[in-house]
């Protein structure tokens, strides 16, 4: 190993322990604060009510929990499964072990590895957990004499009005919690990935991936491919920037009214040989789409069965509103998603008065990916 090669690794070491640069908002950074303000004061003033001054109704532990249930609701650490089952067993273990191992330094070392050990195997990784288990142990002698009643409470009865806050508050705020991933299912309902999930790997290579990583990371699987995805996204911006919605639109632009009959609608698609029409009111605003695949479904029926193509009506009796549109200064990268994961097949564009412009299909966006 040459000289050179062992000052680099060792500056490479030292820069581990600088701070990561976060990237939260300000915004975030305030609800995080403000929101296991709320839920701790909360949490403390419900408990001492509903357990009196005279037991422990309070553990600290819980400041623990606010950091993840407030400020990193996303985290797979900070599910409700994980704050519930997490101090629960870790409580148990922490009050099994104060009890049957003497010396209080074995006690609480044993108690805080056990706990680790517990909520790896029941999925309910939660790192306030292990101060649970310590504090059952080394609480004192006020929590030690409650035995393993300190698991209903405070332990459970903290963790389920914790819990109960950040529900009500992160939703109150639009924050996803319990934090799903996206629903990323087929629109055509078959078992077919996502045309955006058909790239260089797949979730199947993402998992591999992370088990021979070896590590625990606080992010989701399901997480961590959107946010492949959307840097993926980036790229394409990035790459196709330049295109925009206007460079590759049709301008001369078949439409209908809403009032048209559905006779007239089916005559214009047949003699044009186009399969959707935007619908636009008189003054040109872009009002729905209509496409032959309205024809043919069952409009206010209860079941699903096929029929032949309804012909008698208006067409907005059936066409498909609101339509989704771009404006024509978008770049053609707002297109991916629309035309492969959202099965649309046709793209309406409008000015910025919401008048109809032009239209964009599938069919003109592989011609200019492929002279790319």
């Amino acid at each position: 190993m040459t000289a050179s090669v062992v000052p680099a690794r060792r500056h490479a070491w030292l820069r581990g322990f600088l701070p990561a640069q976060l990237l939260a908002g300000r915004r975030e950074r305030l609800y995080g604060c403000l929101g296991a303000g709320i839920g701790l004061l909360l949490t403390e003033l419900v408990s001492r009510a509903a357990l009196g001054s005279a037991i422990p109704w309070f553990i600290a532990p819980m400041g623990a929990s606010a950091v993840l249930l407030f400020a990193v609701p996303s985290s797979p650490l900070a599910q409700p499964w994980s704050i519930l089952a997490g101090n629960l067993v870790s409580a148990i273990i922490g009050v099994a072990c104060a009890r049957y191992i003497a010396d209080p330094g074995l006690a609480a070392s044993v108690a805080g590895a056990l706990a680790i050990a517990a909520m790896f195997q029941l999925r309910c990784l939660h790192p306030p957990g292990g101060a649970v288990a310590i504090t059952a142990v080394l609480g004192g002698p006020a929590i030690q004499a409650l035995g393993f009643q300190f698991v209903l409470w405070p332990v459970l009865a903290n963790s389920l009005l914790l819990l109960g806050v950040a529900l009500l508050f992160n939703n109150a705020l639009q924050r996803r919690y319990p934090h799903l991933p996206t629903d990323s299912a087929n629109p055509h309902h078959t078992r077919d990935p996502l045309p955006s999930e058909r790239r260089a790997f797949n979730q199947q290579d993402l998992h591999q991936a992370l088990a021979s990583f070896g590590e625990v990371l606080d992010v989701s699987e399901d997480d961590l491919a959107a946010i492949f995805t959307a840097a993926e996204q980036q790229a394409q911006k990035r790459r196709f920037g330049a295109i925009r919605c206007g460079d590759i639109m049709s301008r001369d632009v078949v439409s209908i009214q809403p009032e048209a009959s559905l006779q007239q609608a089916w005559n214009k698609l047949a003699h044009h040989k186009v399969k959707a029409l935007p619908v636009i009111d008189a003054a040109g605003r872009l009002q729905g789409l209509v496409s032959l695949h309205d024809f043919f479904l069952p409009h206010h029926q209860v079941t699903g069965v096929p029929h032949a193509a309804r012909l008698d009506g208006q067409v907005a009796d059936i066409m498909s509103q609101p339509a989704r549109s771009l404006q024509a200064t978008q770049p053609i990268s707002e297109l991916a998603l629309a035309f492969s994961d959202g099965g649309m097949h046709h793209m309406p564009v409008i000015d910025a008065d919401g008048q109809l412009c032009g239209m964009i299909t599938q069919s003109d966006l592989i011609a200019v990916l492929f002279k790319q």
